[in-house]
Formats: C-alpha cells, structure tokens, sequence
C-alpha cells in the first residue's frame, strides 16, 4: 500500500496541528461544513493517495501555472501531497523514456483509480497530426489513459469547451475532451481557471470518492453556481447606475461598474469574485478589467472583448440599471433588444446592432 496524506505530511516535517489545519482549510474548500473536517481527517489518515496523470495538449501551458501558484500557504505545498502526480509534461522530473515508463507504470499499477487531468484542447482533423507525442496523436493518447481513469478533469477552458483553439475557423478541428471519450468529465474552466478550485475538485474525489455535483455544462456547482456579476464588488455601482465609460475616465478611477465596456459577468458563471487569485487578493474585475466570459462555452467566438452588452432577460434588475445609467446622462448603447444574449447566435445579432449604431453616432 502507498503512503497517505498524513504520513507523507509527517516525513516533510508538518506536525499533527498544521495537518489538522489543512484538513480544515480542504473540508472549507469542498464545501464541507465544521463537522466535515473530521470526515477529511480520517480519509487523508487512512486512504492511500491516488495518482494523477496529467496530460498537456493544444494549450498554453497557463493553467498549470495557475494551478501551481494556487493560495493557501499550507495547502499549496501540500496538494502535492494529496495526490502522486506521476505523469505531468511541465511540472515533471523525467523525460524521454523515463516519463513514458512513469505514465505506462501508473496505468498499469493504478488501473481505475488515477484520476486524469487534461489540459488543452485536441485537434482532430488531418488524422490529428497538428498535435502528437511520441508518435500517437493527442486524441489516441486521451482515449488510452481515460479508459481506466477513476475520474476525469478538463482543466482550463481549451480542454472543457475547446477555448481558442476551437475559435472559427479552427483549422485544426480541435475539440473539448467530453467530445471525445464516453464517461463523465469535470469541466474547470477558465482561462486560466482558479488554482484552488482545482485543489477543491481534487480533494473532493479524495475525501468522499465521488466526484461533485455539476452544473448541466459539467462544472462544480460549487464554484460555477453564481454570476460573476452575482458577487462582483462593484455590483452596488451597477444597481445605481454608475458605470465607467472608458477605461481613462474619472469613473474607472473611482471604481464604478465596467458592464458597459464590455463585462461579461451578467452572463459568465464562475467563482472569480468569491475564491479570486493571488491569495485571495485580487480578479480581473478587482483589477479593473471587465470580465471577459472565459469559462462560458464559445469563449473567443462570443466576442468582440469590450462591447457592451445587451440587459438580459429574466434580470429585471439589469435593465433597470440600464435605464437609470441613461438618466443619468451616462452614454448607453439604445435600441439593443432585451432579449438578446440567450444564445450564441443572438449575442452575434446584438453586436452587429450595436456595431451598427457607433457607425451612425460616428
């Protein structure tokens, strides 16, 4: 049998109260109550760790790096060992021969219990030759892996919903990982995705050997249940009508709502202003950028970045905002039907309007 989480914790020098603590702060981040926590604490005393297989392919390597600088001080050194990463292309020791045993080894000794992460999405046309590893294609080497995996992570938004390298004309024929294979996938998107909402994903398998509740796109409801614009800071700002105009005016500087320079947080479900980055410190919306919808399918294609949306329906809330932004004398962009940015298509139709309009102010 392996080691579990407390012994390897043990022989990296953490003591019984700093293991207690990261129990504490994994039951808080798979959504466990108080009471949980000895429910994490006897899992990670008894369960050997699983191994995790983490596979690169049409991606930037930016969720990795997202993953890896992931906040909490004690769970961030020890996710690593929660889990036995035995195969992962950035991150990994080996090369050559060496990791191709180390990925062979764990499918074979770990049969149906590793859990795969993806990252990246996968091209398919041409045979798939616009992205191969020693000699198989990316889709080959999915389907290998994800047959005997005990669970499976898209991690980031190329691997869930195929990113930017589906974006029209996707010349490589390039699909999310759920198109691929037969058995359920866990969608993390984001570009890059939250560090600590992949540690939760993980920890949850771990702890309560399942994988957790998910939204009809296949995300944790436990990060993706909410608007972004739900939780935002600046929401005060939207209900009272005060949005910035462009980014150098004076009401970027005072921190007004940046829904009409294009947010997307009306429309994008994900933990950006709860969980954030960097500790906890900050998102791009804190920042002072608009949300740009990167965890929402068709991220890329759903654009032009930067264009106010239309208000949206069934969010009376929003079109009253709206309306009270142009009472204000606050330039808005008029005449964009309510009920537009249901689907893909419609958004596409709005902004042909709105693109419409600025040529007639201009």
């Amino acid at each position: 049998m392996g080691k579990t989480v407390w012994q390897s914790m043990q022989e990296k020098g953490y003591s019984r109260r700093q293991f207690l603590q990261f129990c504490g702060v994994a039951a808080t981040t798979i959504g466990l109550r108080k009471s949980g926590v000895a429910q994490v604490v006897s899992a990670f005393e008894k369960k050997e760790k699983p191994a995790v297989i983490w596979l690169h392919f049409q991606e930037c390597t930016g969720c990795s790096e997202s993953f890896i600088r992931a906040s909490h001080p004690i769970v961030a050194d020890a996710l690593l060992d929660v889990v036995n990463v035995n195969y992962q292309e950035t991150l990994m020791a080996p090369s050559g021969l060496q990791a191709e045993k180390s990925l062979a080894d764990t499918m074979r000794d770990q049969k149906g219990k590793y859990i795969l992460v993806v990252e990246g999405a996968v091209p398919t046309k041409d045979n798939g030759v616009y992205c191969m590893i020693r000699g198989k294609t990316a889709e080959s080497i999915l389907k290998e892996v994800a047959a005997d995996a005990a669970a499976v992570v898209a991690w980031g938004a190329c691997a869930s919903f195929g990113g930017v390298q589906a974006a029209k004309p996707n010349p490589t024929g390039a699909h999310p990982i759920s198109k691929l294979i037969n058995k359920p996938v866990i969608n993390v998107p984001g570009c890059p995705p939250i560090g600590d909402v992949m540690m939760a994903v993980i920890s949850h398998v771990v702890v309560l050997g399942q994988i957790p509740e998910l939204d009809s796109l296949g995300r944790p409801k436990e990060f993706y249940g909410r608007r972004v614009h739900d939780t935002c800071y600046r929401r005060p700002n939207y209900d009272a009508g005060l949005f910035v105009e462009s980014f150098d005016d004076e009401n970027a500087k005072k921190g007004y709502c940046l829904y009409k320079v294009g947010c997307r947080g009306p429309v994008t479900y994900n933990a950006c202003s709860v969980t954030m980055w960097n500790e906890g410190t900050s998102s791009p919306v804190k920042s002072g950028h608009p949300c740009i919808g990167c965890s929402e399918p068709g991220f890329w294609d759903n654009g032009p970045f930067y264009q106010h949306l239309a208000s949206f329906p069934g969010f009376g809330i929003e079109h009253t905002a709206d309306t009270i932004g142009t009472a204000v004398g606050l330039t808005t962009l008029a005449g964009v039907a309510a009920h537009a940015v249901v689907t893909n298509i419609r958004k596409k139709a709005v902004i042909a309007e709105v693109h419409a309009e600025d040529m007639k102010e201009s």
